[in-house]
């Protein structure tokens, strides 16, 4: 899996401040007309390590105001804001569905400097895949109730503590995976490269309040053209659903390690 190099999330990182001789002093302000000590002082304790960003909330509504609290437990993530750093998938997201015919795209700044980001890139998929059973049914047999719980307390981390959590975004292809999944027809060996078929996006979910205070919209909704980019999320979700299903009747998917024989294995 990809993995991303993590970024210094702390508020406090600065680089460390040197200190000048008094002869030193003399030779960069020679060097440097007078200024050469101040300007690099002056530079170091500016040079914080910044995390503020743009981020992007794709919606069929004109006026978005995030408010904590608010969202539905059924979301990939439950509860929160949920937003993109790539402005096309927020397009996409703004109309992809059918009922609408109207979309727009709200740009906020946000500044996650001390903020405790809980990213899934940095996780195996099994343990992305039962965050997401914690709120979005794949199947409603019994079976599927009592597997996933134990998929769950196996796989599972605990977020409940996170200011936001950074993941990929769930979409049709991806419940296509799903079901296939918890029926026992797809190797745990060929998921992740299923998923990556999937270009399922990277979201990032506001859960705390601390996290809501962060969020700045920065300028007017653009609106977004539901005939165009309803037509490519339309377009890139059947594409992925015919690689995936090419993929899960390949050779390749040896379906040995699946859904149950996980559960059981991890359960001895």
């Amino acid at each position: 899996m990809r993995r991303i190099k993590p970024q210094d999330s702390r508020a406090d990182a600065v680089i460390p401040i040197i200190r000048f001789s008094a002869e030193f002093e003399k030779i960069l302000s020679r060097a440097e007309g007078g200024t050469g000590a101040k300007n690099l002082r002056q530079k170091q304790k500016s040079d914080k390590i910044s995390l503020t960003m743009i981020l992007y909330h794709g919606s069929p509504n004109k006026i978005v105001v995030p408010q904590f609290g608010l969202g539905q437990d059924r979301h990939d993530y439950g509860k929160g804001f949920y937003l993109t750093q790539d402005l096309n998938l927020a397009k996409e997201w703004a109309v992809c569905r059918p009922e609408t015919e109207s979309g727009y795209v709200h740009s906020f700044e946000f500044d996650a400097a001390g903020l405790n980001i809980f990213d899934y890139e940095k996780e195996n998929i099994l343990c992305w895949l039962s965050e997401l059973m914690k709120h979005r049914d794949a199947a409603d047999s019994k079976r599927y109730r009592m597997l996933a719980a134990k998929f769950i307390e196996k796989f599972g981390k605990d977020t409940s503590n996170a200011d936001v959590i950074k993941g990929w975004r769930a979409n049709a292809s991806y419940f296509y995976i799903a079901k296939a999944f918890v029926r026992d027809e797809v190797d745990i060996d060929i998921l992740e490269e299923l998923m990556q078929l999937g270009g399922l996006g990277i979201q990032w979910c506001v859960k705390s309040e601390k996290a809501f205070d962060r969020l700045k919209e920065t300028a007017e909704p653009i609106p977004v053209d539901w005939r165009e980019f309803n037509a490519k999320y339309n377009e890139r979700d059947a594409d992925a659903r015919n690689k995936m299903k090419a993929l899960i009747d390949s050779d390749k998917n040896k379906v040995t390690k699946v859904f149950s024989t996980l559960v059981a294995e991890e359960s001895k």
